[in-house]
């Protein structure tokens, strides 16, 4: 019984332990943020230290963006004609395709991309950085390094997640007429004009803009900060870029989740 109860003892305080850890981990990136945000002036002051940031975090991210959003477009043509189909609606293969990807695939999936490639990218890099003590050199000449390292790079991803989305969205709808009109048949015609007759500006396009640009600001700051808040050895910053992934992997899925819920509402 005495055992029973020092294990319940033991397993409450472990839980309480990475709870207040959390908490506190929470709190201390709330603040990272602000301080960011506050100190964001400097780099989009000089732009180029920004624009450096979107050669780095979006140009080069371009590859596997057109890449996969190709293929995804590609698979929703092959299926969603195969469902269609079935009803006498294969016309509307270019508004499934679109709606699907305006909506959903295209932030969510490049967004999922980006936080690979790009995201732990940054990571690495600042707490390579912090590993050499590059930044506490900075420190030492009066140079803040939130101003000169962290900022550029979160204002950097944070542009061009948007412009990645889009792009993976296009290839996507290229991809279902490819698969749709070349390959299988669908009237060209009934393509592009069911799709331009279902797809709206304000409750399509400019809700998956807001979606790609609420998951860049989610990704930049966790790559950002899981990599200023490093430990300084191999093993820490390794553990920073496998946190980077997972929490942006699960911050992308759950701001998705809330973001569609209040616009499907405001359509509603």
């Amino acid at each position: 019984m005495i055992k029973l109860l020092q294990v319940c003892v033991n397993l409450l305080r472990l839980l309480g332990g990475n709870t207040v850890d959390r908490i506190w981990r929470l709190g201390y990136a709330s603040r990272f943020f602000l301080t960011v945000l506050l100190r964001s002036g400097h780099a989009l002051l000089h732009f180029r230290l920004v624009m450096r940031e979107i050669w780095f975090a979006g140009v080069l991210s371009l590859i596997i963006i057109m890449i996969s959003g190709l293929f995804v477009g590609m698979v929703l043509g092959l299926q969603g004609y195969e469902i269609l189909q079935r009803y006498g609606s294969s016309e509307a293969l270019g508004t499934m395709v679109a709606l699907s990807l305006l909506r959903e695939l295209g932030p969510v999936v490049a967004a999922l991309l980006f936080a690979s490639r790009a995201g732990s990218a940054i990571t690495a890099e600042i707490g390579l950085m912090k590993t050499t003590e590059q930044l506490t050199a900075m420190d030492m000449m009066a140079v803040d390094p939130v101003t000169r390292v962290v900022a550029p790079r979160f204002w950097g991803g944070v542009i061009s997640m948007p412009f990645l989305a889009a792009l993976f969205s296009s290839m996507g709808i290229f991809g279902g007429w490819l698969i749709g009109v070349v390959f299988i048949g669908v009237d060209d015609g009934a393509f592009w004009s069911s799709m331009q007759a279902s797809v709206d500006f304000r409750y399509d396009v400019w809700n998956g803009i807001c979606k790609s640009l609420v998951f860049g600001v989610a990704v930049s700051l966790i790559a950002v900060f899981e990599g200023f808040d490093s430990e300084p050895t191999a093993e820490g910053v390794s553990r920073a870029i496998t946190r980077t992934v997972v929490t942006s992997a699960l911050a992308i899925l759950a701001l998705d989740f809330v973001l569609t819920s209040f616009m499907f509402r405001g359509m509603s």
